[in-house]
């Protein structure tokens, strides 16, 4: 288990190891909270896992990393442009194609995926470069989106894909077999 510097645990699903654990109990409640990850950056997480648990210069089809990770093949598609254009995979058309994990994909860390699907990670407005809230200096909540902020970033940049591989590979922890599909279905 992969226990980062603030105490945040990512841990690896022994039946399917791709998909990631949350520590704590799920909620019947249904959420829709903006400070959430988005299925695409979910997805890139999930197929860089994969990529990272075969064999070096093995080759994925679309339709296998499609099952393996849960996703569906066209959303998928979209994730992987973005993977390759960050150079972490590389794809190849064809009948011997495929996906392959890039040296660069397999030592980059959580943030770096998310970042290369999604954009720069940002809880608050106030805390990009090159934008100034003019209520910075006086509000009282900036000092929290900033350690807020820092405590997420330490825990993304300190989650490398080789690490997660690893943890993958070696059986990971028993979550049961609870899918995306299955939380969507949850009661509100």
């Amino acid at each position: 288990m992969l226990v980062p510097r603030s105490g945040a645990e990512i841990t690896i699903c022994k039946q399917h190891p791709i998909l990631m654990c949350i520590k704590d109990n799920l909620s019947a409640k249904k959420t829709n909270s903006s400070m959430q990850l988005t299925r695409a950056a979910d997805y890139g997480l999930r197929v860089m896992i994969h990529l990272a648990v075969l064999p070096p210069d093995e080759r994925a089809a679309l339709p296998q990393l499609a099952e393996e990770v849960e996703a569906p093949e066209s959303f998928l598609s979209k994730v992987l442009q973005a993977l390759a254009r960050a150079r972490l995979i590389a794809s190849r058309r064809g009948k011997m194609g495929g996906f392959v994990l890039l040296e660069r994909g397999r030592q980059a860390n959580v943030r770096e995926v998310i970042e290369a699907i999604d954009g720069p990670i940002q809880l608050n407005i106030c805390l990009s470069t090159g934008r100034s809230c003019p209520r910075k200096s006086c509000c009282p909540a900036h000092p929290v989106w900033v350690q807020a902020q820092q405590a997420m970033m330490d825990v993304l940049n300190s989650a490398r894909i080789q690490d997660l591989a690893r943890q993958a590979s070696g059986g990971g922890v028993d979550c049961g077999t609870t899918s995306l599909a299955d939380l969507d279905k949850s009661p509100a």
